[in-house]
């Protein structure tokens, strides 16, 4: 819509220039040199404004020509006694120019252009037309000020129509990444032919693709619960893997920043596959700050293996810390891995011995644990175990009878150390 306020203004300017003497044959005089005029103006704009010659789109030119003479004839309208209704035309140009993502300060500069050359043609038209007795400063002071008042009016109404759509353009594409962003996490089946058809749409079904899940949050968890922290987190993760030749899709999901990175295996059946993505992501992730813990996925060779790569990348976060804020889930120990799983799944089935075994550790200052892991560290060579810890040998061999008092296993045997090792790790990461 156009608005009042800028309708008012022209209407006011062109009353101004009705009162100068100027709008009695001037109509005509404007008509016959416009075609010169946007020629000219048209040029002057493609030389003084980069963009437009900067731009390879094949429509901007003329279609920069055609905007110009359109508001050329809006002047000639109006100087014939027409309405500011004719700058709706105003509003089409701005929503064009949002679609194509052209800048608006490049817009804006051409109106400056504008200004300057309707100025001189309304000045030069005027003064031939004007009625003999108007006073030629009058004629020039009106001109000047409806020529400010046209453009101060019609870029208004540009900018706001140009936010407006864009903003709107925007909520679209938010709402398609948003949909496409719980598709492929969500997981699908390949004989769904929407999810299919729009994955195909938006590139995600292309060949030699693979795919990596990236998961990010605070050191602090509760920092995630505040939607602008959270979202300052995207961002910084966001712009570290902004330079790469990437394609990335980010959300918030569950307090977790949330990351879907796809990328071309190989540029053809001939040539070598590249690094893998989570080997380049590495990198440009460690340069985000100390406040955020990272965990990063596999390489998943299709979208259908991307919730799969989010429950890698979930799993590698739990095991980043302040001393290793980015963790990569190909290299989580297979060990710590099936003591986290065992942790969440199997504490009702632990061993009876396992609590008066960690009540005795913790009555030890943790000496019974550190001894277990020194053994099996030293490749359960109880010597090496004593020169790592520091003690006596005998030390070990005391404390290896009281673990096998409390638990009736023997953790000189492999068998027995190993079951104590993971009983115990699954009971400690629990707690």
């Amino acid at each position: 819509m156009n608005s009042p306020a800028e309708i008012a203004r022209i209407s006011a300017a062109v009353q101004r220039l009705r009162e100068a003497g100027v709008l009695r044959t001037v109509a005509r005089v404007l008509q016959a040199g416009a075609t010169t005029v946007v020629a000219a103006l048209s040029r002057t704009v493609q030389n003084e404004v980069p963009a437009f010659s900067a731009s390879r789109n094949p429509d901007l030119g003329p279609e920069l020509e055609a905007h110009l003479a359109a508001h050329l004839d809006a002047v000639a309208a109006f100087a014939g006694g027409g309405t500011a209704n004719e700058v709706s035309f105003v509003l089409e140009h701005a929503r064009r120019r949002a679609e194509q993502k052209f800048p608006l300060d490049a817009e804006l500069a051409s109106y400056r252009c504008l200004h300057t050359a309707l100025r001189n043609w309304l000045q030069d038209a005027a003064l031939q037309s004007a009625d003999p007795a108007a006073h030629a400063r009058r004629v020039v002071a009106a001109v000047a000020e409806f020529a400010s008042e046209y453009v101060n009016a019609v870029s208004t109404l540009l900018t706001a129509e140009y936010v407006s759509h864009t903003r709107s353009l925007a909520e679209a594409e938010g709402d398609r990444r948003t949909e496409l962003f719980k598709l492929l996490l969500g997981g699908y089946d390949e004989s769904d032919r929407r999810a299919a058809q729009m994955l195909r749409r938006a590139g995600y079904l292309e060949q030699r693709q693979s795919f990596c899940v990236v998961v990010a949050r605070s050191v602090d968890p509760r920092e995630m619960e505040n939607a602008p922290r959270a979202q300052r987190m995207a961002d910084a993760v966001t712009a570290a893997i902004r330079n790469l030749p990437l394609r990335v899709l980010v959300g918030i999901r569950d307090n977790l920043v949330t990351i879907i990175v796809s990328g071309t295996q190989r540029l053809s059946g001939w040539t070598a596959p590249q690094l893998l993505l989570a080997d380049r992501l590495m990198p440009p992730l460690r340069t985000v700050g100390p406040a955020a813990l990272i965990g990063v996925s596999r390489d998943a060779p299709s979208t259908s293996h991307i919730p799969a790569a989010l429950r890698e990348a979930k799993i590698a976060l739990d095991f980043a810390s302040v001393g290793s804020r980015v963790v990569p889930f190909a290299h989580v120990p297979l060990r710590d891995m099936l003591v986290r799983v065992a942790s969440e799944q199997l504490q009702s089935s632990l061993p009876a011995w396992v609590a008066p075994m960690l009540e005795a550790d913790r009555k030890s200052r943790g000496t019974l644990l550190a001894t277990l892991r020194a053994y099996a560290d030293a490749d359960m060579n109880a010597l090496k175990a004593a020169a790592a810890l520091q003690r006596h040998p005998n030390t070990i061999y005391a404390r290896m009878q009281r673990i096998h008092e409390l638990t009736g296993l023997n953790p000189l045997s492999f068998n027995a150390l190993t079951e104590l090792l993971l009983a115990t790790s699954c009971a400690a990461a629990d707690q």
